[in-house]
């Protein structure tokens, strides 16, 4: 059975969808508690991440990449299948 590959480190690409998840679920306990006014936020992340995905750059991505995360990670060449 292969091995999962593990990750070298925090790059953009792992920490955008990180960051996107975090401010969802804080926000929908915003919204919960205090206003649902807080789903704004929920939204205005949604629509991040749909950017993201589509575009491959957004506001947040910009930022981690101008604070020195690595813009993306280098997979490892796949190990050579074995002789049988």
């Amino acid at each position: 059975m292969p091995a999962l590959p593990r990750h070298h480190g925090w790059t953009v690409d792992r920490v955008v969808p990180l960051l996107g998840g975090t401010m969802v679920l804080l926000s929908t306990a915003l919204a919960a508690g205090l206003s649902p006014w807080w789903l704004l936020l929920t939204g205005f992340v949604g629509a991040n991440l749909i950017l993201y995905a589509a575009a491959g750059w957004c506001p947040a991505s910009l930022l981690l990449a101008r604070l020195g995360l690595p813009l993306a990670s280098r997979c490892p060449a796949p190990a050579p299948m074995p002789n049988r």
